[in-house]
């Protein structure tokens, strides 16, 4: 279709690296290029597939441009996983309950009221462990609304894949009922400590 003034994307790439417009090969003279009208025609014709956008390839998709959504889908499956973390309990917040609870042992006399015993050392203990949870439930819903609201600042048309929603709703669900127990426990509403 050379013939015809239009080129391919792979014919615009070639010409376009071999002649680039101001070199001595790109403008030439009319003896060389075999007229000043000839080259200029090219350079136009190279010119408007370049701003037009190289045609798409036949075994491409038309929805390949974009961002892939890996990292909603990571974020959703994060949001998710902390969301189970801050009901079921983590790591840190058992080790900084327990540390919480060795202070406690060490602050208290042994001649100090149950009540006192008991507040010292398991009190302090449990709502270590409550904020602990309530920072990883808090940590899921905020993950979890940024996943969901992404695609209001992404690409126009772009739709997010009902799996990423899906587990970004999970985790937003599971970090407000990981908030709500954790304030309940660190207010002692829930499962309070024990009259002396």
């Amino acid at each position: 279709m050379l013939g015809m003034g239009t080129r391919t994307a792979d014919e615009t790439e070639a010409t376009s690296g071999a002649e680039t417009p101001g070199t001595p090969e790109a403008t030439g003279t009319g003896a060389e290029t075999g007229g000043a009208a000839g080259g200029k025609d090219e350079q136009e014709t190279a010119a408007a597939v370049t701003e037009e956008g190289a045609e798409p390839e036949e075994g491409a998709e038309p929805g390949e441009e974009g961002p892939s959504g890996v990292g909603q889908g990571a974020g959703a499956l994060v949001s998710a996983a902390l969301g189970l973390v801050s009901l079921s309990g983590s790591w840190i917040g058992t080790v900084a309950g327990a540390r919480e609870q060795l202070v406690g042992q060490l602050r208290t006399s042994t001649s100090a009221s149950v009540a006192t015993q008991i507040k010292e050392v398991y009190g302090d203990a449990w709502h270590t462990t409550a904020l602990w949870g309530g920072l990883f439930a808090l940590a899921a819903l905020v993950v979890g609304v940024v996943v969901l609201a992404r695609p209001a600042f992404g690409a126009p048309g772009r739709v997010q894949a009902p799996w990423t929603r899906s587990a970004a709703w999970a985790g937003v669900v599971l970090g407000v009922v990981g908030l709500l127990l954790a304030v309940l426990k660190y207010t002692d509403a829930l499962l309070g400590l024990p009259s002396a």
